[in-house]
């Protein structure tokens, strides 16, 4: 072996046997690293690691005196509410002050802000949105070569917890709970990237030969329906693509992975509305996405902690966040509705669990979350009275140096979509503008831009 050259190229040994070549494939070892894994990084073909997108709501809001910080620029202050994520303040950019032109239509309580935030376009109801979701857009920029097309999460142990969209008719459901999540990634059909072994599973050959048999029959239905059927038949025939594109990963070794580790199958998995068990329910998902993103399974990925109208709870206690948003009176000593005030901090500290747990993935010379870029929002600003205007946003993340990170930026009343035009430009998505009506920037946010 000391004659042996041990660099990224050499995953495998070669020799004779019998006048035959053999190969043997090794498993990754520390001689194909340097320092910082960037020699493993250029075995992606000699490319850059790859780039991530995600989304992370929390719902109702926060009391904007509490949260906007008073400070622009880099090294921003930490209000009340802000504070607990101080350990990940220099990674966490906050995004105050932009606001949502209804353009005449009435503010619909928990929709209004949130469709026009992920969508560009202020929508009456989720069924009647004119465009799909940022994350769905970006999914096409970056998502190529992972085994899911995204990962969408909900921390609150229902399916139906959701707020990403193909179409009106196509929501992307999500993941309830820690130990679906561990079963859907590492799974049977899960592949060790670094694994020195690749074979492939004879019935995705079949699987695929089946699908392709029928592809000259798709063509020509697809040519024959009306304009109505043609649009069913393609959302139908998009996920028919998803299954080929599966298939067709699993007949191919995977490229390696330095950061991956595989997981252990969660002990528990508690879901509920109290908001320690919440919390418990969400660091666990936390932690097994980042483990599902440093092992190249998605690049696209939403959690949602808490729904948009929120259901937390705080152990014995009757009054839910959502309904002391409403009904709380402001504490005349205090000036704010302490009750709200708790339920925010403590989804803030959740956010901060997330952030955390993408950082602490060593990945080429830096860490996931450099390779990544999350933005997180609610639905409203002030949830007493569901505004819209100020809804508070956060960018985490550097998307592989393309965004500054650890700064305020004040939006001074412009519209929300010029944070979605700088997430979508900073991701590849070929869009020189985005939104509708009074919605439609041109303009990304340039103080985050690198």
């Amino acid at each position: 072996m000391k004659h042996l050259q041990m660099t990224r190229r050499n995953f495998a040994l070669r020799g004779m046997l019998g006048g035959a070549a053999v190969t043997v494939g090794l498993p990754l070892l520390d001689a194909f690293l340097n320092d910082n894994g960037t020699a493993i990084a250029a075995g992606y073909g000699g490319g850059p690691l790859p780039l991530r997108f995600g989304t992370w709501f929390w719902g109702c809001g926060t009391i904007p005196s509490r949260w906007d910080p008073k400070t622009v620029g880099p090294g921003y202050e930490l209000p009340p509410q802000l504070a607990p994520i101080a350990p990940v303040h220099s990674q966490v950019s906050v995004l105050s002050g932009f606001s949502v032109p209804l353009d005449g239509k009435g503010n619909l309580p928990h929709i209004s802000g949130n469709t026009a935030l992920r969508t560009g376009a202020v929508a009456d109801s989720w069924q009647q949105i004119t465009a799909p979701t940022l994350d769905v857009v970006v999914a096409g920029a970056v998502g190529a070569g992972a085994y899911f097309r995204s990962l969408d999460l909900a921390a609150d142990g229902d399916p139906r917890t959701s707020y990403s969209f193909s179409s009106a008719s196509a929501m992307n459901a999500s993941i309830p709970s820690a130990l679906e999540l561990y079963r859907k990634v590492f799974g049977p059909d899960f592949q060790d990237p670094n694994a020195a072994e690749f074979k492939p599973d004879p019935r995705y050959m079949v699987r695929r030969s089946v699908l392709s048999g029928v592809s000259a029959e798709r063509r020509k239905l697809m040519q024959q329906a009306g304009a109505a059927d043609r649009a069913r038949l393609d959302q139908y025939f998009d996920s028919v693509r998803a299954v080929e594109q599966k298939l067709a990963l699993q007949l191919q070794k995977p490229p390696p992975a330095e950061a991956c580790a595989i997981p252990s199958a969660p002990s528990r998995s508690e879901t509920g509305t109290d908001v320690d068990v919440r919390k418990g329910q969400h660091k666990l998902m936390a932690q097994l996405l980042s483990t599902a993103l440093a092992c190249n399974q998605t690049r696209v990925f939403n959690m949602v902690f808490s729904v948009a109208a929120s259901d937390l709870r705080r152990a014995g206690h009757t009054t839910g966040h959502h309904q002391s948003t409403h009904e709380e009176l402001i504490d005349p000593t205090l000036g704010y509705q302490p009750t709200a005030d708790y339920f925010t901090t403590r989804s803030m500290e959740a956010w901060a669990d997330f952030v955390a747990a993408l950082a602490a993935v060593r990945e080429g010379d830096g860490t996931l979350l450099d390779h990544c870029l999350v933005l997180a929002h609610s639905d409203v600003s002030y949830a007493k009275n569901h505004d819209v205007n100020g809804i508070p946003m956060m960018l985490a993340g550097r998307a592989g140096g393309r965004i500054r990170s650890g700064i305020h930026v004040r939006g001074s009343g412009d519209p929300v979509t010029r944070v979605g035009l700088t997430v979508l430009q900073a991701m590849g998505a070929a869009v020189e503008s985005w939104g509708s009506q009074s919605l439609r920037s041109a303009r990304p946010v340039a103080e985050l831009l690198v």
